[in-house]
């Protein structure tokens, strides 16, 4: 899957586009007729009419053998889907079920030695006023943020050091990320373990396997190449690992698509077939267990480098503070049907990329989970401060 975007690079306007399964070496950056002629590609055009939509919206010929040649320029670039990128597919698919989930982001986003990652954790910690409560060693999961560690290390510190009781007394965890590039309602697994500085954390390959069962195979794997990688399971699972001792529970990681189909309108769910299966295959592959649930879930994106016309100023940072509070309270009181709906009510308009997670965990841990906002904050994401993510943490019951 290509995630376009539009740069101006010394006055040309140029379309670049992210492969988020990793085929291609880099982004690749095409002209605007190339971005034309890809958009005409989506699977109900031939050639022929590829070719007269681009001539009319060009206003001159363009010659078959040209197209042709273009056509196939893009394919052996993996750029369109054909037999080459399906062939570079089935080979990243097998290189990756071959081993482990490395760490992916060990060097850049966070130290790769244990020792400096666990000084850098610590750090994050100092001066923290947050005080456990004697009921911690009973929590049942948490939202952490899934943002890097430097804008919200503080957030992570405070939710999973209250969280490392039950951490270390889990059998298992079950964690739900948001998957960025992930399509509508989809839930994706893997079967591999995941490597952190700190050691493999092994998934629970029967679970994983109950889950698959329930929801198709074909489903269920039809994008695992994104657990290569996506960051925020890998953000959540290695700050988790630092907490524990040498017994370890298995992890059961799933990456949540996009909920567009269900914040448009279009689509409820509480009704969707495979959110209701995830839940009860979940529920019944982990009967007996200590489980602990972890929604790897960021909150608000919003500004100019998400799409807004304006950059968020201070009225604009405190009516997004009240509307995540909102936000927070209907999910601390396990209301995750008044949580979806106040999203839906704004058609998602602050782009709350954990909506996925937090929903799934909800719908996992029942009505009767209850929660503790432990922590929030605005974070920039551009040079300007004009843009922000919002995160929170926030313990369960």
């Amino acid at each position: 899957m290509l995630e376009p975007s539009w740069i101006d690079q010394q006055g040309e306007r140029l379309l670049v586009l992210r492969d988020r399964e990793g085929l291609l070496s880099g982004p690749a950056a095409v002209p605007p007729i190339v971005g034309l002629i890809l958009s005409l590609c989506d699977g109900s055009r031939d050639e022929a009419e590829i070719r007269r939509v681009l001539e009319r919206e060009v206003g001159q010929p363009f010659p078959p053998a040209d197209l042709a040649s273009l056509l196939e320029q893009l394919e052996e670039a993996l750029i369109l889907d054909g037999p080459p990128a399906q062939a570079a597919r089935r080979a990243a698919i097998e290189r990756f079920r071959g081993g482990p989930r490395p760490a992916a982001l060990a060097g850049t986003v966070y130290p790769a030695d244990p020792v400096a990652l666990r000084r850098t954790i610590d750090e994050f910690g100092r001066g923290s006023r947050e005080r456990p409560s004697a009921r911690d060693d009973r929590l049942r999961g948490v939202v952490s943020p899934h943002i890097d560690y430097r804008r919200g290390g503080r957030i992570y510190h405070r939710v999973f050091e209250r969280a490392a009781p039950s951490l270390r007394a889990a059998d298992t965890l079950v964690v739900f990320g948001t998957d960025h590039s992930g399509g509508p309602g989809r839930v994706t697994l893997t079967r591999q373990d995941f490597e952190t500085p700190f050691g493999r954390l092994e998934t629970d390959r029967g679970a994983v396997d109950a889950l698959a069962a329930a929801v198709g195979e074909e489903s269920a794997f039809a994008e695992e190449l994104h657990h290569r990688g996506e960051h925020s399971i890998e953000l959540a699972l290695v700050w988790a690992a630092s907490l524990l001792g040498d017994r370890r529970p298995t992890v059961v990681p799933v990456l949540c698509g996009s909920f567009h189909e269900f914040t448009s309108g279009r689509a409820d769910p509480s009704t969707f077939d495979r959110f209701g299966a995830t839940v009860a295959a979940l529920a019944a592959a982990t009967a007996g267990r200590r489980v602990f649930v972890i929604a790897a879930a960021d909150l608000a994106h919003v500004g100019p480098a998400f799409g807004d016309a304006a950059p968020i100023d201070q009225p604009g940072r405190a009516r997004l503070r009240e509307a995540d509070e909102r936000l927070l309270h209907a999910a601390a009181w396990g209301r995750q049907h008044e949580f979806f709906a106040q999203l839906r009510a704004e058609r998602d308009a602050r782009r709350i990329c954990g909506l996925p997670p937090i929903y799934l965990t909800l719908s996992l841990l029942g009505d009767e989970a209850r929660g503790e906002v432990v922590g929030y904050d605005q974070c920039p994401a551009d040079d300007a401060n004009g843009s922000l993510v919002s995160i929170a943490g926030m313990l369960i019951w």
